[in-house]
């Protein structure tokens, strides 16, 4: 078998700039550079993809489930390994399984399932996402609010032991339920501390980034809005370029202007990046799951509980990256760096992950069609 392949299509995304008429050349795995499509070296086996876009995999830091499963409901290897092949199919190849808000014997199970999943290197598990318990219940969301609780001093110590142990913890919380003390603490032991599902004011936002807290959870949703007087948590993402965001675009949970507006005010920083937050039916043909003993269902391609209330969503990074361009009304290459190597470098993880540097690995090829980015084919793992 040749150990250096071409990878040719109408254009190489390197995970931040677009290289037209150009080729990906890997040599063992690794990258040996991106080449002019007449320049490729004589000895590669050339892959061609016409019309296509040669790309980094997809990371996405907030996955719930996929397949049928949710994480929270089965923390285990085999749950994740489920999770890890559905994704894959989407262009997803590197991701945080995530876990919402629940027990302490849950955390303790996610944490040890993720750690074993790497351990048998289950494919582009980079960690955990544990979103809650240390939420407000008053933002709560989906999340069971009788699982909802201030961090003491035992759940410090447990994701403190979590941070070393994982390659990667992002924990999300509430500045009404985590001091600054306790961010500071978490940041130290090396965990990524997102501020999400909070009502907190502006000035306790800024007390948290200032503590360390470096991201934001599903930008616009369950957190402390923005106005004349009182800027909120939106504000604090808006107005910061220390703090990076997730967003969910599925032209459900924000509207197309506030897309267009969180881009445009975060993207020169790099502050900004896709999530999917999907839950169990993605790679499903079921119409409803279980959360929590609640059903949700899916209604106009909204997943819903009986009230109303969105829990989660039913999109792939692919079409986020469509809606993106549609909505903010970008370049492909500014809506892919938001599913690449600005994720990756959100969680310290860029260029392992996210993108196409000469000498080092590349752990993914994904090909997008470029005149619709939410077509994707899932070329392999390197």
């Amino acid at each position: 078998m040749n150990s250096k392949v071409a990878f040719t299509g109408d254009a190489v995304f390197d995970g931040e700039n677009m290289h037209w008429g150009k080729s990906l050349v890997l040599h063992n795995g690794n990258v040996e550079g991106i080449f002019e499509n007449n320049l490729v070296p004589a000895n590669c086996l050339v892959k061609p993809f016409p019309g296509q876009i040669v790309a980094p995999g997809f990371v996405d830091l907030q996955v719930n489930g996929g397949g049928g499963l949710l994480l929270t409901h089965d923390p285990s290897v085999e749950t994740i390994a489920r999770m890890s092949a559905v994704h894959i199919k989407t262009g997803t190849t590197a991701l945080l399984p995530t876990l919402t808000t629940d027990t302490p014997k849950q955390v303790d199970l996610a944490i040890a399932a993720v750690s074993k999943a790497i351990e048998n290197q289950v494919p582009g598990i980079l960690g955990l996402h544990l979103e809650g318990p240390h939420l407000a219940v008053c933002k709560k969301g989906a999340h069971d609010a009788d699982l909802i609780r201030p961090m003491d001093e035992k759940d410090l110590e447990v994701l403190c032991a979590a941070a070393a142990l994982l390659p990667t913890l992002m924990v999300t919380v509430a500045v009404e339920s985590v001091s600054p003390e306790q961010i500071e603490k978490l940041c130290r032991a090396g965990a990524i501390v997102s501020l999400g599902h909070t009502n907190g004011d502006y000035e306790a936002c800024m007390a948290a980034i200032r503590a360390g807290a470096t991201c934001a959870t599903h930008l616009f949703n369950a957190m402390s809005q923005t106005c004349g007087r009182a800027p909120g948590l939106v504000g604090a993402v808006l107005s910061n370029k220390c703090l990076a965001a997730g967003i969910i675009v599925d032209g459900h949970h924000v509207h197309p202007t506030n897309v267009s507006i969180a881009f445009q005010t975060k993207a020169p920083s790099r502050g900004l990046f896709l999530v999917s937050d999907t839950m169990a039916l993605t790679g499903s043909e079921a119409l409803e799951f279980n959360f929590g003993g609640r059903t949700v269902q899916m209604r106009n391609e909204r997943l819903e509980l009986s009230d109303g209330t969105l829990a989660g969503a039913n999109i792939d990074l692919a079409n986020s990256v469509q809606n993106l361009r549609d909505f903010a009304q970008i370049e492909l290459e500014e809506a892919l760096a938001c599913a690449t190597s600005v994720p990756a470098s959100v969680i310290k993880r860029f260029p392992e992950y996210g993108g196409f540097v000469a000498g080092q690995q590349a752990h993914s090829v994904i090909c997008i069609d470029k005149l619709n980015s939410g077509s994707v084919t899932f070329v392999g793992l390197v």
